[in-house]
C-alpha cells in the first residue's frame, strides 16, 4: 500500500487541488482518500482500470468538502495575503497557470471534475463516464462546456485573445 500511496500521492493532490483551489483542503482531501481506498480496496473489481476508481474517490471526497463550504459561512476576519489586489497591475502579476486555476473553480463542480481527469489526469472519456457514473455523451458534453467557459473566462481577464484561440489547448 506504501507504493500505491507514493505512485499516487501527486496525482491525487493535483486533482483535489484542481477541484478545490486550497492547499489545505487539498492535502486533507488527498489523504482521505487514500484511507478510503485502503479501507474499500477489497472491495475494488480487479478487472477495472485503478486510477479512475482511486480518482472517482477523490472527487466524491472534493464533492463533499465543496458542499460543506456552501454550508458554512466564512468565519474570522481576511489574512493579508488571502486579500486579492484587483488593481490594473494584478493581471500582470500572475502567470498563466494560475489565471487558469481561478477560471477552473469559476465552474460547476462536475465540469471542474471532468476537465482535470480529462487534460491533467489523461483518462479517457470512458473511464471518466465509469469513474463518475454518468452517461458517456454526459462527460462528453460537461468537458466540451468546461472549455467553452473556461476559454470564454480567460478572454474577458484578456489573459488569452481572438476568436481562433484554440480550446484545447487549455
Amino acid at each position: 500500500m506504501v507504493d500505491l500511496v507514493e505512485f499516487y500521492r501527486d496525482r491525487v493532490f493535483r486533482f483535489c487541488y484542481r477541484m478545490l483551489g486550497q492547499r489545505q483542503d487539498a492535502e486533507d482531501a488527498a489523504q482521505e482518500t487514500f484511507v478510503r481506498v485502503l479501507r474499500g480496496l477489497a472491495a475494488w473489481d480487479r478487472r477495472r482500470d485503478f486510477e479512475p476508481w482511486l480518482l472517482a474517490i477523490a472527487g466524491n471526497r472534493c464533492r463533499t468538502l465543496l458542499a460543506a463550504r456552501k454550508r458554512r459561512p466564512a468565519t474570522g476576519p481576511l489574512d493579508e495575503d488571502q486579500v486579492v489586489d484587483r488593481t490594473p497591475d494584478w493581471r500582470a502579476l500572475h502567470s498563466l497557470a494560475e489565471e487558469v486555476q481561478l477560471a477552473l473553480l469559476r465552474l460547476r463542480p462536475e465540469h471542474r471534475e471532468t476537465f482535470v481527469l480529462f487534460h491533467e489526469n489523461n483518462l479517457t472519456y470512458d473511464q471518466i463516464a465509469v469513474a463518475i457514473q454518468r452517461p458517456l455523451g454526459t462527460v462528453k458534453t460537461w468537458i466540451h462546456q468546461a472549455r467553452q467557459q473556461l476559454l470564454a473566462q480567460l478572454r474577458q481577464r484578456e489573459v488569452v485573445g481572438g476568436r481562433r484561440h484554440a480550446v484545447r489547448a487549455i
